[in-house]
């Protein structure tokens, strides 16, 4: 069994897109089109009309379990940087959060890295284990897909 100073808690996966920035951006603060491009096969569906906007919003997303979370946006700099904190409904969000950072290279070229970050996570938290499981490869696996939507058009 692997200890957490064995697991890294700050996970991250990066490419280059053949896209401008804001039209990857806008299927990142769209909840409504995120579950076209989850790496992790998490998210089901959210409702249309969420689009984020400012740190401070909070929007919705089900799970693939049927879970409802509420996203509590924490970082946002309009086409360039998204971040949110899930949380179960009415509860506050318990220490992980998922950023999205977009480095223009040219007008037509996109530098996207995904990043999730569970170093404030407690220890006896019931998401440590899905937590562990959040491997680089299947942040990888979202940047693709978002790769592949805006690179398939």
């Amino acid at each position: 069994m692997t200890s957490d100073d064995d697991v890294q808690q700050v996970v991250s996966a990066s490419r280059e897109i053949a896209s401008g920035a804001a039209r990857i951006f806008e299927l990142i603060a769209d909840p409504a089109q995120q579950p076209r491009w989850d790496g992790n096969d998490n998210l089901a569906e959210a409702p249309v009309g969420q689009r984020v906007h400012s740190v401070g919003e909070v929007f919705t997303m089900t799970t693939t379990k049927g879970n409802v979370r509420e996203n509590h946006v924490v970082e946002f700099v309009e086409g360039r940087r998204i971040a949110w904190r899930p949380a179960e409904p009415g509860q506050a969000p318990p220490g992980h959060l998922w950023r999205w950072e977009l480095e223009p290279i040219d007008s037509s070229r996109t530098r996207v890295t995904h990043t999730y970050d569970w170093t404030q996570l407690p220890d006896h938290d019931k998401r440590i284990p899905r937590a562990r499981a959040t491997t680089p490869e299947r942040l990888e696996a979202s940047v693709d897909r978002l790769a592949a939507l805006v690179e398939g058009d």
